[in-house]
C-alpha cells in the first residue's frame, strides 16, 4: 500500500507514521518544510491546494490539514475508487457553531464547509472517505490548546487553575492515529464524519488539574473562581468565548468509532512527556 499523509509533520502524524512504518507500508510525507528521508518514508516538500509535487496513484490519501484546501486538490485527481480518503476536521464545528464570538461562529461554518466539499469530491471522484471530528487533542508536545499552558507554568512555576463546570473529552494523539489506521482496513466507516474523544469525561476544572499534576516541576496554583472568569469575559472581548464554554459541555460520542473501528480511546492521564515537542525526525 502506497500512504500520502498531508500534514505528516504535526501531533497526529507524529504518531501515524511510525505505525504505518511497522506495518510496511510505503508512505509519502507531504510537509510545507524539508525533512531527511528514513526507511519507508519518503518526505516531499508541498502545500495544499496548488503545491503538491505530483504523485503515482496512492491507495490512500490521508489529511491533517485544512479541508476546503484538501477537497481543492482532490478534485484535480482522476477519480480512482480504490483510493481511501481519511481526513481530520474538529468538534469546533459543532460546539463553536452557535459560540455568540462572530470569529469562533466563522471557524465552525469554515469547518462544517471543508467537510461539506470534501464528502462531494469524494463522492464525485468515487473515493470512500471518512472524516475525523477530534476533541481536544493532546500527547505530543504540538497542540496548541493545553501544551502552551503547561509550558508556561513551567517556566513561570505558576499554574492558573480554571474553575469550570463544562465536561472536557481531551483525546491522545496516538488514538487518533489508531483511528485512522483502522480506518484504512474497514470499509463500513466509509462516507462518514465521525466524532472521536478520549476515553474519559472530566469537569474542566480537573482536566486542567491533572495537567498541573503531570508537569515534572512544581508550580504555586493559582485557583480563578467562576466570579473572576465572569469578569474577565466582559472585561476582555476575545476571551469571551473561551471562558463561556468553560461552563459548556464540550464533549464527543463515541459509540460509532468503537462501533465501526473498534477503537476505545485512553483515559485522560498525561506525564510530562505530552507537553513537550519532539524533536526533528
Amino acid at each position: 500500500m502506497t500512504v500520502v499523509v498531508f500534514g505528516a509533520s504535526n501531533q497526529i502524524g507524529h504518531f501515524l507514521l511510525p505505525r504505518l512504518q511497522a506495518r510496511g507500508e510505503n508512505v509519502i510525507a507531504i510537509s510545507r518544510r524539508a525533512h531527511p528521508g528514513e526507511p519507508g518514508i519518503s518526505w516531499l516538500k508541498g502545500q495544499l491546494p496548488d503545491a503538491v509535487p505530483a504523485i503515482e496513484r496512492p491507495s490512500a490519501i490521508i489529511s491533517f490539514g485544512p479541508l476546503l484546501s484538501f477537497a481543492e486538490w482532490l478534485a484535480t485527481l482522476e477519480p480512482s475508487p480504490s483510493t481511501r480518503v481519511i481526513a481530520t476536521s474538529s468538534m469546533s464545528a459543532e460546539s463553536k457553531q452557535a459560540s455568540e464570538v462572530p470569529a469562533e461562529r466563522a471557524i465552525s461554518q469554515m469547518l462544517r464547509e471543508g467537510e461539506a466539499a470534501l464528502a462531494a469530491v469524494c463522492e464525485r471522484q468515487g473515493y470512500p472517505w471518512t472524516v475525523f471530528r477530534p476533541t481536544i487533542i493532546y500527547g505530543a508536545g504540538l497542540d496548541k490548546s493545553l501544551s502552551p499552558i503547561a509550558r508556561r507554568a513551567m517556566r513561570q512555576r505558576v499554574f492558573p487553575l480554571l474553575a469550570g463546570r463544562g465536561l472536557r473529552q481531551p483525546v491522545h494523539a496516538d488514538d487518533i492515529a489508531q483511528a485512522v489506521m483502522a480506518a484504512l482496513d474497514q470499509p463500513q466507516a466509509a462516507g462518514r464524519v465521525l466524532a472521536l474523544g478520549g476515553g474519559e469525561r472530566l469537569p474542566a476544572s480537573e482536566m486542567f488539574a491533572r495537567v498541573r499534576s503531570s508537569l515534572p516541576v512544581a508550580t504555586l496554583p493559582v485557583p480563578l473562581p467562576a466570579w473572576l472568569l465572569r469578569m474577565g469575559r466582559h472585561a476582555v472581548p476575545r476571551l469571551r468565548g473561551p471562558l463561556t464554554r468553560l461552563e459548556a459541555n464540550l464533549i464527543a460520542d463515541n459509540s460509532d468509532v468503537q462501533r465501526l473501528l473498534g477503537i476505545s480511546p485512553r483515559p485522560f492521564l498525561p506525564d510530562a512527556t505530552c507537553w513537550t515537542p519532539p524533536g526533528p525526525r
